[in-house]
């Protein structure tokens, strides 16, 4: 009689794999609409999913809702109907003081740049660790870390004042980034920078995102968007019109 295979007498029966643990998606919203008290509806009946390690762009024109939906995934404003679903998190059923567990998972990137005027480019970005009480011993090498990222670790000891456009985006970039999020929202993060400038960044964001982390960007500039070929979703007077890769306009 034959030996049995290596690994037993029941080694030659098929082995089922070992189960892949399910990412959940960074966002998942479910007809949600958002009306407010004075009846206007910034959001209708939308549904949108963006898997984790996705790269999206947001588009539409002023008023179409783009705000709204950002102020709806940082939990700023809650949905009137629907479902809203964020790293994780299930938005309409979170409590108020659950709300910084949430934040410390999303990186927030503002076209106005918000740096502390007083506080260097270090300080800016420790900050947003201090305020969440990360210990001491982990700021240092989280705020090192996130400004070699960004390319500014010369720069931590100066102020916004004495920073370019690119570099103050920069570090808010930094800030963004040094809780190791999974999604990063950037609203027009090039809005105040000149096109040169505004390339680097983009170029950045997308490094960010082969990195792993999630990225949406609510942007007006159709010149990037189109070149980038990227997931785009477009909004007008509150609905989803368009989900899909493509330009900042629609295909034919």
């Amino acid at each position: 009689m034959q030996p049995p295979p290596y690994g037993g007498p029941h080694a030659s029966e098929p082995v089922a794999p070992a189960p892949v643990p399910e990412v959940p998606n960074s966002v998942r919203l479910s007809g949600v609409t958002k009306t407010y008290p004075n009846g206007k509806a910034a959001l209708i009946d939308v549904d949108l999913v963006i898997p984790s390690g996705d790269f999206v762009f947001l588009v539409g024109p002023s008023g179409a809702g783009k705000s709204t939906l950002i102020k709806l995934l940082v939990r700023d404003e809650k949905a009137s109907e629907g479902s809203v679903e964020v790293a994780g998190f299930d938005l309409g059923r979170m409590r108020r003081k659950e709300v910084p567990l949430l934040r410390r998972r999303i990186g927030i990137v503002f076209q106005d740049f918000r740096l502390l005027p007083r506080k260097t480019v270090y300080e800016n970005v420790a900050f947003a660790l201090e305020v969440t009480g990360t210990p001491r011993s982990l700021v240092e090498p989280s705020v090192e870390r996130a400004l070699a990222l960004v390319g500014l670790t010369e720069q931590s000891r100066q102020r916004p004042d004495e920073l370019s456009g690119g570099e103050m985006q920069r570090t808010a970039i930094a800030r963004a980034m040094v809780h190791d999020p999974r999604l990063i929202i950037a609203d027009e993060p090039t809005g105040n920078l000149d096109p040169l400038i505004s390339w680097e960044i983009i170029q950045l964001l997308l490094r960010i995102n082969e990195m792993g982390t999630t990225v949406m960007m609510a942007t007006h500039d159709a010149e990037v968007v189109t070149a980038l070929r990227r997931r785009v979703v477009a909004l007008e007077d509150g609905r989803i019109v368009r989900d899909e890769v493509g330009g900042y306009h629609r295909e034919y």
